[in-house]
């Protein structure tokens, strides 16, 4: 979240750059500022009270031992009274902490400066792509045909033990999918990143720490009696062994990679864009998060965006970059770049991660420090991108790579799966 001291010395600035996200932050940020007023003033007030009860309590004594004991009973009243007074001011200052924190995590992080205008997809732009986009048979098929054609993932029975977006792999799919990670998984390694293996579960903490709570409480599957929530990405565990952590500044930047599975009600999701694997409710995928200094994380998110392309160039799948508008970019982004690979037979492109630099606004809320060179702690950067989510880069390695004789595995992949074609 947000700072107070950003939005008290540029409060202008702070609310232009919320419209670039199309936040009205107006009356919010004023909110926040009368109520900052408020407890600044309480706690001088309060603090003015603890300093004259303890004058008095100290000279309750000495009047004592000069035999002013009525003046030590009135001193005595009147701390008494002072102290019913302090009770008030705290409850105050407990009631105007509690506002600024509620009204803060309303606010979304700020854009970079770089966060082009728009509204939504439509206006985002791309960066960069390659690959080329294969020829395909006459008569090719999406790959929700050709999972069932190969008997590869089962989605009606998926709907049979849980429901719609919940497949069941099968047989060379299962083998595939499990290659996808696998690679991905060591890719990762390779680049310098440590693997962790988080849990799928996390309490209620955690989903403040990286921004999903309150924002997308309704968008994760919660698990009411314990009060805890399957994670959406795994993000979310990996960046909150940072959570009240002060970093040595020569241990940074810190570099984790996890798989996990991933669960996301998706709600209001329906028509001819959510068939097959174009969006589940469960799915696997590999995330690479990256802490680092201030001063360093756009250089990481840079490295990050090159490492991720460095993937679906190795896969053989058309690509493209696109850098996120102010309208369609999450709550606690500052800069975010999609990559998408293209569906030869749905002829349409697929997002299949998301690179992002979140600067301070996970850190602050996740009080994730470093201590620099002069022993001062400060807060991190954080960074996270996906490497990558699977299902539809599995619907893309389907559908691009179909032939008359069966589908052809990327050559890189051979080793994991053990088959070169699927037929």
């Amino acid at each position: 979240m947000l700072t107070l001291k950003v939005i008290r010395e540029n409060r202008e600035e702070v609310l232009e750059r919320l419209a670039r996200k199309h936040f009205d932050g107006g009356a919010v940020i004023d909110e926040i500022i009368t109520q900052d007023d408020l407890r600044r003033n309480t706690q001088t007030s309060l603090d003015s009270l603890l300093n004259e009860i303890n004058i008095l309590s100290r000279s309750i004594g000495a009047l004592m031992k000069e035999g002013r004991k009525e003046e030590a009973n009135d001193a005595r009243a009147k701390v008494n009274r002072l102290k019913e007074s302090t009770k008030e001011l705290e409850e105050t200052l407990r009631s105007a902490q509690y506002n600024i924190e509620s009204l803060l995590v309303t606010i979304p992080n700020l854009p970079h400066d770089s966060v082009p205008e728009g509204k939504g997809a439509g206006d985002n732009l791309v960066e960069r792509s390659g690959g080329e986009q294969p020829q395909l048979p006459e008569g090719a098929l999406p790959h929700w045909e050709l999972a069932k054609k190969y008997d590869l993932i089962d989605f009606e029975l998926g709907v049979k033990i849980t429901g719609a977006g919940f497949p069941v792999y099968k047989g060379k799919g299962a083998r595939l999918q499990r290659s996808l990670i696998n690679f991905f998984l060591d890719s990762a390694r390779d680049a310098g990143y440590l693997e962790v293996q988080p849990p799928y579960l996390v309490n209620s903490d955690s989903g403040f720490g990286t921004g999903q709570l309150p924002d997308k409480e309704g968008q994760m599957y919660h698990v009411g009696l314990d009060d805890l929530y399957l994670i959406p990405t795994a993000e979310v565990p990996v960046t909150n062994i940072y959570r009240d952590v002060i970093l040595e500044a020569g241990d940074l930047p810190v570099r984790n990679t996890a798989y996990s599975a991933c669960f996301r009600r998706e709600a209001g999701s329906y028509g001819k864009d959510v068939r097959g694997l174009n969006r589940l409710h469960q799915f696997d995928k590999v995330e690479i998060v990256c802490i680092d200094k201030p001063e360093n994380s756009y250089k990481r998110l840079e490295e990050m965006v090159a490492y991720v392309q460095t993937l679906v160039e190795r896969l053989q799948l058309p690509w493209r970059i696109l850098r996120l508008c102010g309208g369609d970019m999450s709550f606690t982004s500052a800069l975010t770049f999609d990559f998408e690979v293209y569906s030869a037979a749905q002829q349409r492109w697929l997002e299949v991660s998301s690179v992002s630099n979140f600067e301070s606004y996970q850190a602050n809320r996740l009080k994730c420090r470093y201590r620099d060179t002069e022993r001062k702690t400060q807060l991190c950067h954080t960074l996270n991108g996906s490497a990558l989510a699977l299902p539809r880069i599995m619907a893309a390695l389907l559908e691009n790579n179909q032939t008359p004789e069966g589908i052809r595995i990327p050559e890189l992949l051979v080793p994991y799966c053990g088959f070169e074609m699927i037929s």
